[in-house]
């Protein structure tokens, strides 16, 4: 299987990612083609190469006329709708720039279709997002893989003023992604880095088992004194066809809790960002009944869901142990229903043709908000990826 790691030790921009993109043997002429068609005249990717304390690296920018245009999303999903993208690099492109939407309208408590864009509105943000999806598809790779991710320290001026760093948009969309110190005085990581990282990236950890075949490097506009300012992106292969990668269970058994605080406790373990919880009936000492509750999770997230379970539950020990899970490459994907969009999961099982999914809170928003059966939703959302095919 063909991989991707993300080496963020400096951080990620839009940029910084389509220098590694490029540096990694993406074709410049195919991410020009495309953004060419997005409607703007005279817009275009340049590269240089240059040297970051010492070490080379591509450098991408934008070439463009100057421009002060907020845009909304519909505007943006309209320009990449109309271009010459593929169906999935269209996919890639519109899920980062939801990403955004969602984080901005969470920080200013708005929705998506109110939110405007201001830097990442305007077209070299547009250019680095829709060439780094661009980028992502021509590269093939079925699985990505990250660093723990730096934010820099200090202040970044924004639309909105001042504001420390990591910018509010930007610590939204880095929920549930680890975070690595770093007292570097710049803002590292930029919200459109983040957004990237949000819709693309499959999991967090050191680097896989892989074999490198090819090695990226993206420099970022800014010199830092500290360290070279890079995002460095290893390419290569996996022997492991499915994706395996290592998870660890979490593990009690409890015959003196209440079916309510149970219940209360795999709430806040699903809250806390847990891959799975379930329960299991057992029979324990003096012949009580009893269950084992269970949670599959990440290295990461060990100490948060432990501390979960022994404050919500009467435990006194949890067990812990690590796991393989392999897994179908897979990504999101939205039908239409005539009820509305509904959003679901494509997976790929080697060559076979994908299998599409539902998920089951998109359909049952749908199912309430028009008084219809659940069912009919479900249906209707695998009518409507039918008709794509």
């Amino acid at each position: 299987m063909k991989i991707a790691y993300l080496d963020c030790a400096s951080g990620i921009s839009g940029d910084m990612t389509l220098g590694a993109l490029v540096d990694a043997g993406v074709d410049l002429d195919a991410l020009n083609a495309g953004i060419g068609s997005l409607g703007w005249s005279n817009v275009r990717l340049v590269t240089e190469t240059v040297k970051k304390k010492g070490f080379r690296a591509t450098q991408v920018t934008v070439e463009h006329e100057p421009e002060h245009k907020h845009r909304h999303l519909h505007h943006i999903m309209a320009m990449i709708e109309g271009s010459t993208l593929s169906p999935r690099q269209q996919d890639l492109a519109g899920r980062i720039f939801r990403k955004l939407a969602e984080a901005e309208a969470k920080v200013h408590d708005s929705t998506i279709e109110k939110v405007h864009f201001h830097e990442v509105g305007a077209v070299d943000s547009i250019c680095d997002i829709v060439g780094a999806a661009m980028g992502w598809d021509l590269l093939g790779v079925e699985q990505i893989v990250c660093s723990a991710v730096p934010t820099g320290t200090g202040f970044v001026q924004i639309a909105h003023g001042r504001c420390s760093i990591p910018a509010p948009a930007t610590a939204e969309l880095l929920r549930g992604v680890p975070l690595a110190e770093s007292n570097v005085p710049c803002e590292l990581t930029t919200p459109t880095g983040a957004a990237i990282l949000a819709a693309m990236v499959d999991r967090y950890g050191p680097v896989p088992s892989m074999q490198v075949d090819r090695i990226g490097y993206g420099a970022g506009q800014t010199d830092l004194e500290q360290q070279a300012n890079l995002l460095r992106l290893l390419v290569g292969e996996t022997n492991d066809a499915a994706g395996g990668e290592q998870l660890w269970v979490l593990e009690t058994n409890l015959d003196d809790t209440s079916g309510e605080l149970v219940g209360h406790a795999i709430g806040q373990l699903w809250e806390a960002g847990a891959l799975d919880v379930y329960t299991t009936a057992i029979q324990m000492k003096k012949n009580r009944p009893g269950i084992t509750l269970s949670v599959l999770c990440e290295g990461s997230q060990i100490g948060a869901l432990e501390s979960i379970l022994f404050r919500e539950t009467t435990t006194l020990g949890i067990r812990r142990y690590a796991v393989q899970r392999s897994k179908l490459r897979r990504e999101a994907h939205r039908v239409e229903t005539p009820w509305g969009a509904v959003d679901g999961v494509l997976a790929w099982l080697d060559a076979e043709a994908a299998r599409f999914a539902p998920e089951f809170e998109s359909c049952r928003q749908v199912a309430a908000q028009h008084g219809v059966p659940l069912k009919a939703v479900y249906d209707a959302a695998q009518q409507g990826y039918r008709s794509e095919s």
